[in-house]
């Protein structure tokens, strides 16, 4: 363990200590304060002197989580924002060589296992996937969930985190899960700003845990502003626990436990901390912890000065009120420490802290300047034989020169020094081609890859089993095929669980639960609350701890609700945790053909720009959903699954092994095969265009029609791609808005999969009206594609090829 965080999370109860390791205790905590704020105010510095880019710190926080870190144990999880470095360094879970690697951006995993520098500073993680792709011991370490940027945005995972703790308590069929759980003896610690308690997805969170009664910890760092914004314009009363006191439980009521404390007091913290978290841990009550009177001593970040906004008497106070200060006053007047061992100590921790900086500075530097030697060594190869000498010379002589280079200076300069050699076929200008191929491809992997987890668990490794059927197999509605899908997927494996609006009782709005909440119970199968973003964060807390959750959003328009959890945090864990972190978490919804502006949205431009890190399916009928459903429930990433709202009670035969056979993602199916155009579709149009090509069949003409059947990944196997070399047209048929989905497929088709070369006519697209789509089916004909919208539309394409054969129509 580091040095920073030697025995610091010790009780502090001074009933089963002596005085003397009572002293210890407080010595080290002060220690592990201060170094913390030396790594603030150096931090500071290294930003406004150009080494690092930006600079957010946890400075005036830091005695608060000093008193946390003692309540924080083994099985644990944080879910916080970016002012913990304290409590990190406290609980061990990072150090300050860490907080330095990733202040400077450094790529690399062994130096900020949180990011390897993808991340800027202040946000934390500790690693729960192995190199192999298996889950670590959760119950045998102290867990943070990665930070993200976004203020509030943590909070919906947090309920997650809290409530796999319920999940693991009372499911007894889950005690075989026991690295990631003790008895659900777990907290999940919380930690946010009093400015962010004003964000939706606080009060969102803040009332699910109420309702759900999880062992969740808030805690609310209050330092009266956000960024210059006062507690007065932030809050009804300037006030967030004054607000929240309705929430209090009473005798017979759920609620939360509340407690208030001041931010520099550390004997009531420590006092309030042990109290809270013990009710939340054993009784599983949530608590919100109101820590006031905190301060910002360097403002909100390096991006301005308090000095701007504050009066001179707030200043005044706040320097005065310094968390820091107070407990040295304590320590020195209760006679734990004298002032000369105050100073000796400040002295040394400071000393340390830069040590620290420097070696972390050094060892960066050291190999970013290697590279820059190599690279500036082959140009001045490349000079010596080849015109021009004194360009490159002075290229390579710059280079050296560069005052705390990046990478991006040395490839930078070869970029350049190849472009002005771009006649000069000679030695040693390959082996400059040769050293940028193997940096970009370092670089790659430093800085693009990951998007995925890439495990053996991922479900893009799964095999294809078809699915089978009997000779006698029934002929039931789509949502039949569903439901016995999840009935034999929930028999299988006690870990998965459903939940969402109206999943529970009622079976789902379309009953592919129907039955089943009865047959595995209510804490496998259960009703939420209308609060789309919870649902999605309690979701990932759950896939994060080991769970197979099946989050599910009622209508595919209302997954916006949730969009920036999704976006912001579930989409992004792997990449930005450098495939440290995972969350396989199903997420369940409809879309399509229906009626109504709020109920028939295909918004897939939307998300596939927006959810860049989950698997999008769009199956075409529910059998094609089954199949997907049985391989996500196995593999380790997460995803959206859309089904079509029009085809529940379309009738569909029932596969056999309807919980074994696979649909495998990326794997494009030709519906039907033909030589004069290639179409592609998805979800419920593709029976739009089944229909259409009957007409035309009947017109002469024959039309390839292929279903992607995911958009991410799509095509694999350039399925369409190849379908376009034999027909050289193509039609994008879509029910998103002009340029939306659509546009994708084509970058995917005619650039990745080069099918542009394939062309003899323009590509065309088939689309919605660019509103939403009105009530009616009246509505739905005029606004989305109709079968005769396709068919005119292709044959327009064939007429365009040859009038003679395919006059005009209009």
């Amino acid at each position: 363990m580091p040095e920073t965080a030697i025995n610091a999370t010790d009780k502090l109860n001074t009933a089963e200590l002596s005085f003397d390791d009572f002293k210890k205790l407080v010595i080290n905590d002060y220690r592990i304060g201060v170094e913390s704020r030396q790594a603030s105010l150096i931090g500071r510095r290294e930003v406004l002197t150009g080494k690092a880019k930006f600079g957010i710190f946890g400075d005036g926080k830091e005695v608060a989580q000093l008193a946390m870190a003692k309540a924080f144990r083994k099985g644990d999880w944080r879910a916080g924002y970016y002012r913990d470095q304290t409590f990190m360094f406290a609980t061990g879970m990072s150090n300050l060589f860490e907080f330095f690697a990733q202040l400077y951006a450094y790529p690399d995993v062994e130096k900020d296992p949180a990011s390897a520098g993808r991340q800027m500073n202040c946000h934390y993680a500790t690693r729960y996937v192995n190199a192999d792709g298996s889950w670590a011991n959760q119950a045998e370490s102290m867990n943070c969930s990665s930070d993200i940027s976004t203020t509030g945005g943590h909070m919906p995972r947090l309920l997650g985190l809290a409530y796999a703790s319920k999940l693991y308590r009372q499911n007894k069929e889950l005690e075989y899960l026991n690295q990631f759980s003790v008895n659900g003896n777990e907290v999940a610690f919380g930690t946010i700003g009093n400015g962010s308690t004003s964000e939706g997805l606080f009060f969102e969170a803040f009332n699910a845990a109420g309702v759900l009664q999880v062992p969740m910890a808030i805690s609310v760092w209050d330092d009266a502003y956000a960024i210059s914004v006062p507690a007065k314009l932030q809050t009804t009363k300037e006030d967030i626990s004054e607000i929240l006191k309705g929430f209090q439980r009473e005798n017979g009521t759920n609620g939360y436990e509340i407690f208030k404390v001041r931010g520099w007091d550390y004997p009531a913290l420590c006092e309030t901390y042990e109290r809270a978290i013990k009710v939340c841990r054993e009784e599983h009550v949530p608590v919100l912890i109101h820590v006031t009177e905190m301060t910002q001593p360097q403002g909100h970040s390096t991006s301005g000065s308090h000095e701007r906004y504050k009066s001179k008497e707030r200043l005044a106070w706040e320097d005065e009120h310094d968390c820091l200060l107070q407990m040295r006053k304590w320590m020195i007047a209760s006679a734990i420490a004298t002032e000369a061992e105050m100073d000796e100590l400040e002295a040394t921790a400071k000393k340390y802290v830069r040590d620290c900086q420097r070696q972390v500075w050094n060892d960066l530097s050291r190999g970013i300047k290697s590279e820059l030697n190599d690279a500036a060594r082959l140009i001045e190869n490349l000079a010596q034989v080849v015109p021009g000498q004194d360009e490159l010379l002075s290229i390579a002589s710059n280079l050296r020169d560069v005052v705390d280079p990046g990478r991006n200076d040395t490839v930078s300069a070869i970029r350049k020094v190849l472009r002005l050699t771009v006649r000069d076929d000679v030695y040693q200008r390959g082996e400059l081609i040769s050293w940028l191929g193997n940096e970009n491809n370092r670089n790659k992997e430093r800085y693009n890859s990951k998007l995925f987890s890439g495990t053996l668990q991922s479900p893009l490794n799964t095999e294809l089993i078809e699915a089978q059927y009997a000779e006698d197999a029934k002929l039931i509605d789509g949502r039949e095929v569903l439901n016995a899908c999840f009935d034999a997927n929930f028999s299988r494996d006690k870990s998965i669980v459903a939940f969402g609006e109206d999943v529970g009782a009622i079976g789902d709005v379309n009953q592919g639960f129907a039955g089943l909440q009865s047959k595995y119970g209510d804490l496998r199968i259960t009703d939420t609350g209308i609060r789309e973003a919870t649902i999605i964060g309690q979701g990932m807390g759950l896939a994060m701890r080991g769970l197979k959750p099946i989050a599910e959003i009622q209508y595919l328009d209302y997954l916006i609700y949730a969009m920036n959890v999704i976006s912001d945090d579930l989409a992004s864990l792997s990449y930005r945790t450098y495939g440290g972190q995972k969350a396989p978490l199903i997420i369940r919804t409809r879309g399509h053909r229906l009626e109504g502006i709020w109920h028939s949205g295909s918004p897939l431009g939307l998300i596939l720009n927006s959810m860049r890190g989950l698997h999008i399916c769009v199956p075409r009928d529910m059998t094609q959903a089954a199949g997907m459903y049985n391989v996500l429930l196995r593999g380790d990433e997460p995803a959206l699954v859309i089904e079509c709202l029009n085809g529940y009670r379309l009738k569909e035969k029932l596969p056999a092994n309807v919980g074994e056979f696979t649909v495998p993602l990326g794997k494009a199916e030709i519906l039907k095969e033909g030589t004069d155009l290639t179409v592609i579709s998805y979800g419920s149009t593709l029976r739009i265009v089944m229909e259409a090509a009957k007409e035309l069949e009947s017109m002469g003409i024959h039309m390839e029609v292929i279903d992607p059947q995911t958009l991410h990944p799509f095509d694999t196997d350039n399925v369409c791609g190849q379908s376009l070399k034999k027909t050289n047209k193509l039609l994008i048929v879509d029910e998103d808005l002009p340029g939306a989905a659509s546009a994708y497929i084509l970058q995917k088709v005619l650039e990745a999969q080069k099918g542009y070369y394939s062309l003899d006519a323009q590509p065309r697209t088939l689309s919605a009206k660019e509103h939403r789509p009105p009530y009616g089916s009246d509505g739905d004909y005029f606004t989305k594609p109709s079968v005769d919208d396709v068919i005119e539309v292709v044959y327009s394409m064939m007429n365009e090829t040859d009038p003679h054969k395919y006059p005009s129509i209009f």
